[in-house]
């Protein structure tokens, strides 16, 4: 069932989803199937991450880089970045101090 928030959050943005599922998220537990099915997809997410970094990497180092695709992929890169930062919160539990 989480997966299918996470899902709805990455397709309709955070604000929308958040507000359709607003209490659903604070009465969910999260399983162990969910848990890894998270991990799965942070782990995804990451290595697209590292890839991205390289490829900006290769094309600033390029004699004629093309201005248009690097906006690109560090567009893409931050998009990841928050898709990440989204997963790692779901995983680490809330301590209430």
């Amino acid at each position: 069932m989480r997966a299918g928030l996470a899902r709805a959050i990455f397709s309709t943005g955070f604000a929308q989803a958040f507000a359709t599922h607003r209490v659903y998220q604070l009465t969910y537990i999260m399983t162990d199937e969910d848990e890894r099915e998270l991990q799965a997809e942070l782990a995804r997410l990451q290595q697209e991450h590292r890839d991205l970094d390289a490829a900006i990497d290769a094309l600033h180092q390029s004699p004629a880089p093309d201005l248009l695709r690097l906006q690109r992929l560090k567009k893409r890169k931050l998009q990841l970045r928050d898709r990440i930062a989204f997963i790692e919160d779901q995983i680490t539990p809330d301590i209430i101090a």
